[in-house]
């Protein structure tokens, strides 16, 4: 009963990676570029003086055409000059760089949304992209988000966002788990199921924002200005929502220097499971916690037996369903990893396989602590 009892998911979660790995795979990537769509480009910000000029640079060096796209910096509250950097930028931009300057809001719940809505009244393009401040974009971006859309037709369009060279091995984890979620949000886009995606490189018409009312339901929810947008979306035009498999369209961004803000990030992003009304985004949570679980608890109990030799269970069963859940996910990792250009960590994918369950654990489980007053105005004044 036992072997069944563990058996059975590990072999499912096998069988869903190996969905993933085809659905990948069957995915064309594009290397197309285009020039038809005009792009009102949002950027919210606090306190980015020391990154929102090479953003800017970014901006400037696009190879599309500079009448067809505006740049709005909303500037939340900074205390920085990062104000003063994008006026100075304007003077000699070649393309129309507007400062949306929010007026301060004691605390506010959702900053992020409140800069982005704010944005898109002064938007006099029909299709929004949001990027952050401290993010880096290629020259071939919005060439590559036009000829997105015009092959797509699509409503909103999701693109790949990695990290940049990573420093230390803290930031080899972050980029292989950040590439594990961007690869299940771009499958679960082609499956028109879609289940996450990322503000950092996100595009939509504003026509349709305010079709489907914008963010309104989640303005209590201090994250998720993006997930829960591209959920309204996909109920409303399910076969308008699509993951942009183009390289030229990748946006870089910087991993967190600190493991505290790493923890805060997260747990932001584990606590908006709560608040979909999707029975099977919330399903599909569990079900990744519990296999994680799973397999931190057979981790464990591999480890005792090897060094205590307690005879208590079967190391090798254990080792088979641990092994099971590591050569769908390399598969899977690899192939999204190389999308990103990031070969050179392929050798570090079985070091996160082995500290993701007990990661996995752990965040899920502080994600469902309540917070303290304190805590919850820390948690809504940093968002990403």
């Amino acid at each position: 009963m036992l072997e069944i009892l563990y058996s059975l998911p590990h072999v499912l979660y096998f069988l869903l990676n190996l969905i993933l790995v085809f659905v990948w795979l069957k995915m064309q990537k594009k290397q197309r570029i285009g020039s038809k769509i005009n792009f009102t480009i949002i950027v919210p910000v606090r306190n980015e003086a020391e990154n929102i000029l090479n953003l800017l640079q970014d901006l400037e060096a696009q190879k599309y055409p500079k009448n067809q796209f505006e740049v709005i910096i909303a500037n939340d509250d900074s205390t920085d000059n990062t104000a003063q950097i994008v006026e100075d930028f304007a003077k000699k931009a070649s393309f129309k760089l507007i400062l949306n300057t929010l007026k301060p809001e004691i605390k506010p719940t959702s900053p992020k949304k409140r800069a982005i809505q704010s944005s898109i009244n002064l938007a006099n393009f029909d299709t929004i992209v949001s990027t952050d401040g401290d993010c880096r974009v290629g020259e071939h971006w919005l060439a590559a988000l036009s000829a997105g859309y015009e092959e797509t037709d699509a409503y909103l369009l999701s693109a790949a966002v990695t990290f940049e060279q990573e420093k230390n091995i803290f930031g080899v984890f972050q980029t292989i788990e950040f590439a594990s979620l961007i690869g299940t949000g771009a499958c679960s886009m082609f499956l028109k199921k879609p289940n996450m995606c990322n503000g950092a490189n996100l595009s939509y018409k504003k026509s349709i924002f305010e079709a489907v009312g914008g963010f309104a339901g989640s303005e209590q929810i201090a994250s998720g200005d993006d997930e829960f947008l591209m959920h309204k979306i996909a109920k409303s035009y399910p076969d308008k929502v699509h993951f942009l498999k183009n390289s030229d369209a990748i946006v870089q961004t910087q991993a967190n220097d600190s493991f505290k803000g790493f923890v805060q990030q997260r747990r932001r992003w584990a606590s908006k499971w709560n608040h979909y009304k999707s029975w099977q985004t919330s399903a599909l949570a569990v079900f990744i916690f519990g296999i994680n679980f799973m397999t931190a608890l057979a981790l464990v109990a591999i480890i005792t037996e090897y060094f205590f030799r307690t005879g208590l269970i079967n190391s090798d069963l254990f080792i088979n369903w641990v092994a099971l859940k590591f050569l769908a996910e390399f598969v899977f990792l690899a192939l999204i990893l190389n999308f990103l250009g990031k070969k050179y960590l392929f050798l570090a994918i079985p070091f996160v396989q082995i500290i993701y369950p007990f990661y996995v654990v752990f965040i899920g489980l502080l994600a469902q602590k309540k917070r303290l007053p304190m805590e919850r105005k820390r948690f809504v004044l940093v968002d990403v």
